[in-house]
């Protein structure tokens, strides 16, 4: 199974970004993990951008959705909302075909951020018909240095539950 691992946010030492990259590492031999965590390098959503052929960087992205079997998404709060980045990544895919019946779930690095994981919950059961509310990750990394999230996320407990959200994660996105 492969998964897209997409990142909201544009912060170089995010702790979600680190949590989708030890999710990279826990994932078994029978399922890849790629991490997306470009969102801050995508062109401000304009309709007049979208034709003939997107930015670059769009094209990129959708190509990277249609080629994967379903979506992992995990972002930071900003101001009890989504941040802008992913707002405006998930804006330029609201018109494409790449995300539509596509398995999308959530992982979250924070013990707090509810405001914006239900604000995101609704925007993507509007995306996508295959988005699954229950199914969801979390971990509470937040303000844990970078060596901090490395060991945490390394401790046995994670890693299982890491690789058990995985296997849940595939058995939805198999076909019927």
């Amino acid at each position: 199974m492969k998964f897209l691992a997409i990142s909201g946010s544009a912060r170089r030492a995010s702790t979600n970004t680190a949590m989708l990259y030890a999710l990279q590492s826990a994932a078994g031999p029978a399922h890849t993990l790629s991490v997306y965590d470009r969102v801050g390098e995508l062109p401000v959503f304009s309709p007049d951008l979208e034709s003939p052929e997107p930015p670059s960087e769009v094209a990129a992205l959708a190509k990277a959705i249609a080629d994967a079997d379903g979506l992992i998404l995990a972002s930071p709060e900003y101001i009890r909302s989504i941040p802008g980045g992913l707002k405006n990544a998930i804006d330029w895919l609201v018109s494409r075909n790449e995300v539509i019946g596509k398995p999308i779930v959530l992982a979250h690095a924070s013990h707090r951020g509810d405001d914006m994981l239900q604000q995101l919950r609704t925007v993507l059961a509007t995306l996508s018909e295959r988005f699954n509310e229950q199914l969801f990750l979390r971990l509470h990394l937040m303000k844990l240095s970078p060596e901090e999230i490395a060991e945490h996320v390394s401790a046995p407990r994670h890693q299982e539950e890491m690789r058990h959200f995985l296997e849940a994660f595939a058995r939805y996105c198999s076909p019927a």
